[in-house]
């Protein structure tokens, strides 16, 4: 869903200053740029007429310059060229079209995508680059929910600072990943966090209740083929 602007600003500001207390130096703030719109390229890759405010707000708050996000994440940028269509190849069986999608967060191997049209519009999705695992699956119902639910993974410490890499990671310091997430904070939906969740059973059962279609997911690596067709020729026609 798409939150509220209000909503969405409180959330991100809740979160940086847990961010901020746990002891990620965040960058000072330079002069306001402005909610600018985005590339007209981002309308073309990703075929909508319109791009949430919600993402054009993100964008202008200057987060691209440090890893700020839980395991080194950071914000993608707009889009510059047709690369980031490829991304979408993980997107075996989502609830909606393809192309709806814009690649916002990266974390290592795991990309999180915002939703920009139809039903499922303002919805946060994942995707782990992971051999054969089809785990597309929704992270969070919005923005505002996701920034929320890190900042109660910092509260409950079950993400901490770094010192090594001075990133926040999803760690106690000598545990990592969903056990410590379902010990230390078992109230917080685990899929909001960028930990591989391929191979644990959690995930089909979250597939099936958001939609994903799961006959798909068990033709895998044969939706994955005619994904990647319709991307290379959504590539050619847009000559990206």
């Amino acid at each position: 869903m798409l939150d509220d602007m209000p909503a969405l600003r409180e959330a991100a500001q809740g979160y940086r200053a847990a961010a901020s207390a746990a002891g990620l130096t965040w960058p000072a703030a330079g002069a306001p740029s402005g909610v600018r719109p985005p590339p007209d390229l981002v309308h073309r890759l990703f075929d909508v007429d319109h791009v949430a405010e919600q993402v054009t707000w993100l964008q202008s708050q200057g987060w691209h310059a440090r890893r700020l996000l839980p395991n080194g994440g950071e914000l993608l940028p707009w889009p510059t060229d047709g690369e980031t269509l490829d991304t979408l190849s993980l997107s075996v069986g989502v609830p909606f079209p393809w192309r709806h999608q814009l690649p916002l967060f990266h974390f290592d191997i795991i990309v999180y995508t915002f939703v920009l049209a139809g039903d499922h519009e303002g919805e946060i999705w994942r995707y782990e680059i992971a051999p054969d695992a089809w785990d597309a699956v929704r992270a969070a119902t919005s923005l505002a929910a996701l920034f929320s639910t890190w900042t109660k993974g910092i509260e409950a410490g079950v993400i901490g600072y770094n010192d090594f890499n001075g990133w926040l990671s999803v760690s106690d310091g000598t545990r990592s990943g969903l056990d410590l997430l379902h010990e230390r904070a078992p109230s917080l939906d685990p899929l909001a966090f960028p930990v591989s969740v391929a191979l644990h059973p959690l995930l089909r059962a979250r597939q099936a209740e958001c939609g994903v279609n799961v006959s798909c997911v068990d033709r895998g690596f044969e939706c994955m083929e005619e994904l990647l067709g319709e991307i290379e020729a959504v590539r050619t026609s847009l000559g990206v």
